[in-house]
């Protein structure tokens, strides 16, 4: 897969004091993610997995995703919603669904404190407000992306693999 390189990538959001860094398709966490979005992701436009790790164990691992959409269509596309916008209008887009959020759930429900880890996310090419305000809740400051992912993900972007996520 080839990826043209962007200078300054503008986030459609980033608190202060938070960032994120980027891996190859090879780091064990990211091929973690992908494999974890394959086979456990709801969401088949944008499917996605994070996974929480701190000193270098898997904490907690999550996916995207909810059945609402297969019953009910989305509600952010029939009103025209753009990315990132409107998530607490469809049940099946709501952040509660993101997999970000499902991650720092199944860490806390396993018991791990998650302050001080990272997530790393498969599938897109920025995190929202709702799920970087769960992560600053559970601690964690740094994101890491797949290389490439503002282009790979971003469908606003002609050269993105959005459809074909796992050709």
């Amino acid at each position: 897969m080839s990826v043209e390189k962007v200078e300054k990538i503008e986030y459609p959001f980033l608190p202060e004091g938070r960032e994120i860094r980027y891996v190859g398709p090879d780091d064990r966490f990211m091929a973690m993610a992908k494999d974890f979005a394959r086979s456990n992701s709801l969401d088949r436009v944008m499917p996605g997995a994070a996974v929480v790790v701190r000193d270098d164990v898997v904490l907690g691992i999550g996916a995207n995703g909810s059945d609402y959409h297969r019953t009910h269509g989305c509600k952010r596309v029939a009103l025209g919603c753009r990315t990132g916008e409107g998530y607490d209008l469809c049940e099946g887009c709501h952040p509660k669904n993101h997999s970000e959020a499902s991650a720092i759930r199944e860490a806390q429900k396993n018991g791990h404190d998650t302050a001080g880890a990272d997530l790393y996310l498969w599938g897109h090419w920025w995190c929202c407000q709702p799920c970087w305000e769960a992560m600053v809740r559970a601690g964690i400051s740094r994101v890491f992306l797949l290389e490439g992912s503002e282009i790979l993900f971003n469908k606003d972007h002609p050269g993105n693999i959005v459809g074909r996520q796992f050709e």
